[in-house]
């Protein structure tokens, strides 16, 4: 027996792929979106000129080379930046910062604090959070899009529902509820999300091509986290978040975790575990609440430049990665590896021990074709992530279904 496709899905699934094909590329023209979806020409010509009347879509000529330009100039599509806008926040420890985003993905405002979260009360930090915003908003009020959604980027562990935080080593607090306070303040849907996540789903549209079907994406900052992909699909916990990669025991009853646990893999291989290592050689010692870059890329040098504890440090930094990775790998095969953060900025000194550790794993057995990046900024990558997540749902579950509020501009003849 067969199963029909219902009108209404028929064409919320092609308006999808039209939308979809056209943020993929750089203003593709009609025939370039029928060979990517695999459309009909009439389709994509009825579908078009609907999200053009909508003010989803615009037509953009394409430049061409000189040698080429005969007859009818190229028209491609490009995504119309004031038919929406969303917030993209981000907070991590110390430090928050947000931007109201348009259509098109361009940053039209942002902003960037320093705070002290650690000492913080949970009605404070939610504050700020929402302070921010607001000036956002309103400064962009009149030059943007309605906004249509908020995705939060946040360092620690979030519900499988993306509405609160957990926990996280950036606050005394446990369960925020940052989406239901947004979603109050504003009146739109929100998302809240764990920053290494973010980072995936932001790696996944820079180079859809190393970064596809299976991918991780470590953060090596003051924390350690990870951003995992199986099968296309952006890996979570039915609970929480998953994949708290920096908190799996690399040694039992170890160093002191800023956890409060003892032996996880942040403990040897987080920033303030490097300089514990290397300036005072006590395991034991209370982690440092913050760390400079400078801090770091100095024992880096230092390492580069000698044998001594700042080396040892970093060996063993390696060390726990790359056993809490061949671990990893014994339960599914080796993937592409991205490592992020500042903390990748001394890969070079890690990776030999990176690989050697895999390699004494039963997950090693392919450990010399594993292949590693680097990207030493993570701030930018968990906030493209935010954006991504929040304009591919205004995507799919506003413009493809056509259920967007009007434009005030729209009524105007």
């Amino acid at each position: 027996m067969s199963v029909g496709i219902r009108h209404d899905d028929l064409r919320r699934r092609n308006r999808a792929m039209v939308i979809s094909a056209v943020r993929r590329a750089s203003q593709p023209s009609r025939t370039e979106i029928a060979a990517t979806t695999g459309l009909s020409h009439s389709t994509i010509s009825t579908i078009s000129s609907d999200l053009i009347s909508e003010g989803i879509l615009a037509e953009a000529k394409v430049s061409e080379p000189v040698s080429m330009k005969r007859g009818r100039p190229q028209v491609g599509l490009t995504l119309e930046p004031n038919a929406a806008s969303i917030v993209a926040v981000v907070l991590s420890l110390n430090s928050l910062s947000a931007a109201v985003i348009d259509y098109a993905g361009n940053t039209v405002v942002e902003e960037t604090k320093r705070l002290v979260t650690q000492k913080m009360t949970a009605e404070a930090l939610i504050d700020e959070c929402v302070a921010m915003v607001r000036r956002l908003i309103d400064d962009a009020a009149a030059s943007g899009g309605t906004v249509l959604r908020i995705a939060m980027a946040v360092q620690g562990i979030t519900d499988a529902a993306s509405r609160k935080l957990l926990w996280s080593p950036i606050t005394q607090h446990d369960d925020l509820p940052f989406a239901d306070r947004f979603e109050q303040e504003f009146g739109v849907p929100v998302s809240v999300e764990n920053d290494c996540n973010m980072i995936a789903e932001a790696l996944r549209w820079r180079d859809p091509v190393r970064y596809r079907d299976d991918f991780i994406a470590i953060l090596l900052s003051h924390g350690i986290g990870m951003g995992l992909v199986i099968k296309g699909e952006l890996f979570t916990g039915t609970q929480s978040s998953g994949a708290e990669f920096g908190h799996m025991v690399h040694r039992p009853d170890g160093a002191l975790c800023r956890c409060g646990r003892r032996g996880c893999i942040e403990a040897y291989a987080g920033n303030y575990a490097i300089w514990r290592n290397a300036r005072i050689g006590d395991e034991n010692a209370e982690p440092l609440a913050d760390l400079s870059d400078d801090d770091i890329r100095s024992i880096a040098d230092a390492a580069r430049d000698h044998d001594g504890p700042e080396r040892e440090a970093f060996r063993r930094a390696g060390e726990a990665i790359g056993f809490g990775l061949g671990s990893m790998f014994a339960l599914f095969d080796p993937a592409p590896l991205a490592f992020v953060g500042v903390g990748a900025t001394a890969f070079d000194i890690m990776e030999p021990h990176v690989r050697a550790a895999i390699a004494k794993t039963a997950g090693g057995l392919h450990s010399k074709a594993i292949s590693f990046d680097t990207e030493p900024n993570e701030v930018p990558l968990k906030r493209e992530g935010a954006m991504m997540r929040a304009l591919l749902t205004v995507d799919q579950e506003i413009f493809a279904a056509g259920t967007a509020p009007r434009r005030a501009d729209a009524d105007v003849a």
